[in-house]
């Protein structure tokens, strides 16, 4: 099992980071290490002083696929859930500083989070999906799949282009503005429409 991220996907959140607009969806990888389920608590790394939570959508692969095209995306993924991609931001701002790949801030133990799934049959067909992020009770990141440079079918299409899909992958859309700090003792959780799906405490 890998996952697979796409950066920059909200317009808003490329400006809050001062990134330009990319022509194409872009993608990297965090290894199976990376994942932490089933509401587990986030231990604060001692490599880092400042860590970023960043909610995404993600989905679920179901069969494997390469190659494959857009308008048959929509077979490969059969649910939805909430993720944080945790981001070493000081780690990450030294390294893409001297032109280094960033890997070590972005992709190590724990830094995927993942919470519940629902069935893509249980949200409204062709609605967009609406979700939300709160730090100790308070919301500080609302997104919209409306909002999406890259909406999910021509993301499984990019992605597989490069690596084959496997049943069981799991794909985190892109987050919106709004990503900062944590600190330990923070709760964090996130919600789809009505459903609260995503729980997690900083330890």
């Amino acid at each position: 099992m890998k996952v697979i991220c796409i950066g920059r996907n909200f317009a808003a959140h490329a400006a809050e980071l001062g990134n330009p607009l990319p022509a194409e969806p872009v993608i990297f990888l965090k290894p199976s290490t990376a994942v932490l389920t089933g509401g587990k608590p986030f231990f604060y790394p001692d490599f880092s002083t400042d860590i970023h939570y960043e909610c995404e959508l993600v989905l679920r692969v179901c069969r494997n696929g390469k190659s494959i095209e857009e308008r048959f995306a929509h077979r490969y993924y059969d649910r939805i859930g909430l993720g944080i991609d945790f981001t070493a931001r000081d780690l990450q701002d030294g390294l893409k500083a001297q032109g280094l790949p960033w890997e070590k801030s972005k992709a190590f133990d724990h830094s995927a989070v993942v919470g519940e799934f629902l069935g893509v049959d249980v949200l409204p067909k062709g609605a967009p999906i609406e979700f939300r992020f709160r730090k100790n009770g308070q919301v500080v990141q609302q997104g919209s799949t409306a909002l999406m440079l890259f909406g999910f079918d021509r993301i499984v299409a990019e992605a597989s282009r490069y690596f084959r899909l496997l049943d069981g992958d799991l794909i985190f859309t892109g987050t919106p503005a709004g990503v900062g700090p944590v600190a330990v003792g923070d709760l964090l959780e996130g919600s789809i429409g009505e459903y609260d799906l995503l729980s997690c405490r900083i330890k």
